[in-house]
Order: C-alpha cells, then structure tokens, then sequence
C-alpha cells in the first residue's frame, strides 16, 4: 500500500488524457484486476509502448499473463521493486506505470538474456538495432534526442560487464536504470519482456523524443576520514573476505562501531562504504555479512582497492537541491523516472520523512521504483537517486 496519508490517497490524481505521458497505478492483489486498472488508465489509439514497475509479491506468471492480455500487441517492459514511486510518493506492494504516445515517443526495446557472454560486438548489435527501429519510426533526429533505459536483474552480479559494453556502444547517447528488487528479500528479481518474467536478463529501452530531457544522478553522501583497503576479495561473487588484513565484518564492525552482530541493512545505509575515481566518490554498498564473517556488495569490488567510509548529509536537502537545478535548465518536468536506491528509502523511513520524501516526489511527478543498484552512464552504483527528466514541450533540450 502506498505509505500517504488517507487525504492525500482520497485526492488521488486522475491520469491527464491530453499529455505525453500517462501514469497509473493499482494497489489491487488479483492480477487481473491489475492489468484492468491499468489499461483503463493508460489505453488510448496513439499509445506506443508501456513502462511498468511492480512488487514481487505478485503472482508473476499471472500478471504476466494478464498484462499481456489487457494491452494486447502494445510493447510493455517492466521489472520487479523493492519498493515503488507512485503518483503518490513512496508506495510498496503495488504497481505503477507509465503510458508513452507514440506521437511524441518512439520506444524501442531489447532483452538481453545472456549476461555473462554479453560483450562489445553484442552491445554493438543491440544499440544499432534499437537505433535502426528509432529511425523507422521517424520522430526526431537520433543525435541528441535519445536516451537509453536499462532494467537489469539485480542478483546477477553482471551489471559491471553489461554496463560497461552498452556505454562503449552507446557512445554519446545518455543512459540509466535500475536494478530490479524483490522487496528486500535478495532471492529472485525479475525483467519484463514480450509477455513474460525473465531472470538472469536485462532489458534496454531506447526512447527518442522532441522533448526535453536530462539524464541525471545524486547522492546525499559525504567522504569520512577513514579508509579501508580490500586484502582479500572474490571479484566474481561481489565478496570480501578482509580489510585492512582483518576480516571483513569484525573490521567494519571496528569502524561504525558496534558488534558484527549488530549489523545489518540500517547501518550499512547509514555507514556506507565508497571507491573514489577522479574527485568523485562511488558508492558501494554492503548487501550482507555471511557467517564466515565476509561481506558481500551490491557492486563489484576487487582485491586492493581502497575504500572510504561516507556519512550522510541531509537527504531531503540534497534531493530539493538537484529537483531546484533541474527545473531551472529543463522547466517545470512533465515527468521524471526515478531509480532511487532501497537503501536510501530505508534511511529516510529511519528518519522519519517518508511522508516528507513522498510529497517531494509527488511535487515533482516522480514516478519509479527502489532499486538493488543504479546505472548511470555506464557506472554500477549504489545509495544514489537516478533518473530522466522529461520536461515539456519548448522547454529547454536535456543530455
């Protein structure tokens, strides 16, 4: 259930049958039920392709199955949440979507089902072929009126080596996504594509506009002075068996001071670790603490790398902070399609500011979802709110 207060949820907005874009979303528990309120929302003759992201409570085959049913041949791509962005605010145990008229969007799609062998020739192929059914489709000039949307299966431990291909072969064309959740669970995540759940996949969406947009990213994080050096790690299975020679937890235990016992997803959120790369510090976050007594990360680490220990700042304030900029170069949005990091939903519920955080998104027309680790321009990282705006017509041209 979306997490507003009952007036707000009375005043619920009604989808806007002249714009764009057209967003719904449902908190019904029956498949069917899902699929029909959706398609009552968003079905209209120029619609093109829809965007959807959902809880993994659902009976995935039947959703499936139902979706495909309500919209028919219309193109839908989607993936599970640990938690969603609803018109809203913060919701959890729903679904919510997004319509694109076709008069305005050309969206073209592709899975990728082999993670692990996907390289450069294939990331060459696929962006090529999506750029191909763009042009087909004859909207707007490719060269600064694309960006790349990418939905990866967040437990596949593949992000850096798909990111990495796609951003080579994408070139100048802006990219971001989401890693699919499965509400906290780390148990099974899915993408949707042609009618169906798939796992250890990804899908890439690539949308041309005439529109503005701006692809972007933030995070509330601020560099300690501590540093922790990776002495043993297995790369492949994201895992750390030592830091600064010690093992793994009892040290990071050491530094936020408190037993291995005691940690847990509240304090790696509040405590994160970070490799800096130029002036820039990127987040990587702690998934869990085994029994052996390693770690293992959201994203990928290796053996010597050094990592810093990051505190927040105000998060609320740094969220205002990059809405304020965006609206002043793009205007006020149409739409933004948000990846915010659970980690950063769970810090703000610790806070207490949901309510406050939900009425920002709101305010901004926020719709997404809380993801397991975001993508922006070919980085895998985490603790970050990530997106696209998309403002309104002559506003000012987004990258």
């Amino acid at each position: 259930m979306s997490e507003v207060p009952s007036s707000v949820a009375e005043a619920r907005p009604r989808p806007a049958k002249d714009e764009p874009l057209r967003v719904a979303y449902s908190e019904a528990d029956d498949p069917c039920a899902v699929a029909g309120e959706l398609a009552a929302a968003l079905c209209h003759p120029q619609l093109g392709c829809v965007l959807f992201f959902c809880s993994a409570e659902y009976d995935l085959g039947a959703l499936g199955r139902a979706l495909d049913e309500a919209f028919g041949a219309v193109a839908m791509v989607g993936c599970t949440t640990a938690g969603e962005i609803t018109p809203l605010g913060y919701g959890r145990g729903c679904i919510v979507a997004i319509g694109f008229d076709q008069r305005h969007f050309s969206v073209s799609q592709a899975l990728i089902s082999d993670l692990e062998g996907f390289d450069l020739i294939g990331a060459q192929r696929l962006t090529a072929n999506l750029l191909d059914d763009c042009r087909r489709q004859a909207l707007a000039p490719v060269g600064g009126h694309c960006f790349a949307l990418t939905l990866l299966d967040g437990l596949s431990s593949s992000e850096e080596q798909v990111l990495a291909s796609l951003d080579a072969a994408l070139g100048s064309i802006p990219s971001f996504g989401g890693s699919a959740g499965d509400d906290n669970r780390l148990a099974h995540t899915y993408v949707f594509y042609q009618g169906q759940f798939h796992s250890q996949a990804a899908v890439v969406v690539m949308i041309n506009t005439r529109l503005p947009f701006e692809v972007f990213t933030t995070h509330h994080l601020r560099p300690r002075r501590e540093k922790l050096v990776v002495t043993r790690a297995d790369h492949e299975r994201r895992q750390v068996m030592e830091l600064n020679a010690a093992p793994a937890a009892e040290e990071y235990a050491r530094l936020v001071g408190c037993a291995v016992e005691a940690l847990d997803e509240q304090v790696f959120a509040r405590v994160p670790l970070a490799v800096r790369i130029g002036d820039a510090h990127y987040v990587r976050s702690i998934q869990r603490v085994n029994a052996d007594g390693s770690l293992t990360f959201y994203c990928a680490v290796e053996h010597g790398i050094v990592l810093t220990a990051m505190q927040p700042a105000p998060i609320l304030e740094d969220l205002d902070a990059v809405f304020a900029a965006l609206q002043e170069r793009l205007g006020k949005p149409q739409l933004i399609i948000g990846c915010d990091c659970f980690l950063r939903r769970l810090e703000i519920e610790m806070l207490d500011q949901t309510a406050l955080a939900s009425q920002r998104l709101r305010e901004q027309r926020v719709i997404g979802f809380n993801t397991y680790g975001e993508q922006h321009h070919g980085m895998h990282v985490n603790q970050t709110f990530t997106g696209v705006v998309i403002g309104r017509p002559g506003g000012a041209r987004g990258a």
